[in-house]
């Protein structure tokens, strides 16, 4: 029904051409490609949203301390930082496709990766294989998210990435409850393992870590094809109205505009907020509330779900509120979420952090789309550096880490999306406002190559 209207909003549109054949045939590309597209953001979704049943996973298998475990959020997000620019560079060089088929194959080798990863028992591999697939996540991340908010009309460029975005919501709702199933296979229980000789145990652990070895060989298959459709498939392309002195002549450019700024640094924040609730849920809510690790994992689905909701209503929202100040006031509603979360005992703090997915929900597209606003030829190396910042999720949640490890109290924590959600609170406020530059003339738009 959503998909449905984005393509019909483009109608009006499109059959101001006096060929309406075809303008409706541009339609018709329009909404497919943004369909196509949006299966991307389902993937990495369901990617990364295996990674809080890949946490408690690992962290008994090869019997790591919380911050130890957070490695694995590491070795996405550090991925994230290095190859954003090249993706960048590939998308100015070679255009938005190549860029997005080259993203599904680092994805899919990252994900065959598992394999032998699980057979030779080796924590290292793991992350490395992490690391690919996030390689893949960066490229595929840079190019899609400015590539569907380009779709359409700009004054739309918002609820329609925010839209696109849902569907990454769908996947964090699926991929826990998919995962705790297949992956969090308890063979043997915590006091049978005590009990075994270490070269048992050894064996014991080595058989639970191989339940990761047929999900990602499945996803690494998709992957493929998927790739394959792309490679298939014609898509239309975007454009991009520059000034001449707007030109985008290295990253560094790309910083004069200070809205930019502004959204990386509310990004980096957003992410490692986003990363230290979902990727630390089923630890935190073991502990804070008592449950067991099947259970916390259920309702990390529900925190999936509240987050679907969440951005389909945003993006409806966004019809009214404008989306800045929408951004403004989740931020402060999940500011008390979190001293919520920090303070009380019991189920309440679970369901304070559910309600905080649901509030941070439309806050990675707006920030992104606030950012990438009227950026002209410097498009490209803007969504590279908001792709870069997402390094926040490699780094925010190893503080958590060590806040949880040095006190022995995981709900302390939550300090730190706290003062995160405190940052993105003022972006909303003030940090998104764009400066006009008098002095730039405007050129006609130039074609991004496909």
């Amino acid at each position: 029904m959503l998909l449905a209207n984005f393509t019909n909003s483009h109608a009006y549109f499109m059959n101001t051409s006096p060929l309406n054949s075809i303008a409706t045939t541009k339609v018709s590309k329009t909404g497919f490609a943004f369909i196509l597209v949006t299966t991307l953001f389902f993937l990495w979704g369901f990617s990364n949203n295996l990674n809080p049943i890949l946490i408690p996973h690992l962290k008994k298998s090869f019997t790591l301390t919380t911050t130890q475990s957070t490695l694995v959020d590491s070795a996405v997000y550090i991925a994230y930082f290095l190859i954003a620019l090249p993706a960048g560079y590939v998308m100015k060089r070679f255009g938005y496709k190549v860029g997005i088929i080259t993203g599904l194959m680092f994805f899919s080798i990252g994900s065959f990766l598992f394999i032998p990863a699980a057979n030779t028992q080796s924590y290292l591999f793991f992350l490395f294989a992490l690391f690919v697939i996030a390689c893949g996540l960066g490229f595929l991340e840079t190019a899609a998210n400015p590539y569907a908010a380009a779709l359409g009309p700009h004054e739309t460029s918002t609820q329609r990435l925010n839209l696109a975005q849902s569907f990454n919501g769908l996947a964090a709702a699926l991929a826990p409850v998919i995962g705790a199933r297949v992956i969090l296979v308890k063979v043997y229980t915590e006091q049978q393992l005590n009990a075994m000789a270490p070269s048992v145990k050894r064996i014991a652990l080595a058989s639970e870590a191989s339940s990761v070895k047929t999900p990602y060989f499945i996803l690494g298959t998709v992957l493929l094809l998927i790739a394959l459709a792309f490679a298939l498939t014609e898509l239309p392309k975007i454009q991009h109205k520059v000034t001449r002195r707007k030109k985008s002549r290295n990253i560094l450019h790309a910083f004069k505009h200070k809205h930019l700024t502004w959204s990386v640094i509310a990004q980096f924040f957003y992410v490692g907020a986003q990363v230290c609730v979902f990727s630390l849920f089923v630890l935190y809510a073991t502990k804070s509330a008592g449950i067991s690790e099947m259970k916390a994992a259920d309702y990390l689905g529900a925190c999936g779900i509240m987050f679907l909701i969440g951005r389909f209503l945003g993006t409806f929202l966004m019809r009214y509120i404008k989306p800045n100040r929408l951004l403004t006031i989740y931020a402060v509603i999940n500011i008390l979420l979190c001293t919520v979360a920090v303070t009380a005992h019991g189920m309440i703090t679970v369901y304070a952090v559910m309600s905080v997915c649901f509030f941070m929900s439309v806050m990675f597209p707006t920030i992104f789309a606030l950012g990438i606003s009227d950026l002209g030829g410097d498009t490209e190396y803007g969504s590279s550096l908001l792709i870069m910042s997402i390094v926040g999720g490699a780094i925010l949640p190893r503080i958590f880490g060590v806040i949880s490890d040095s006190t022995g109290n995981i709900q302390l924590g939550y300090i730190v999306p706290l003062i995160c959600f405190v940052i993105i609170a003022y972006f909303g406020w003030r940090g998104y406002k764009t400066v006009e530059a008098v002095d730039f003339e405007e050129e006609p738009p130039i074609g991004a190559t496909l």
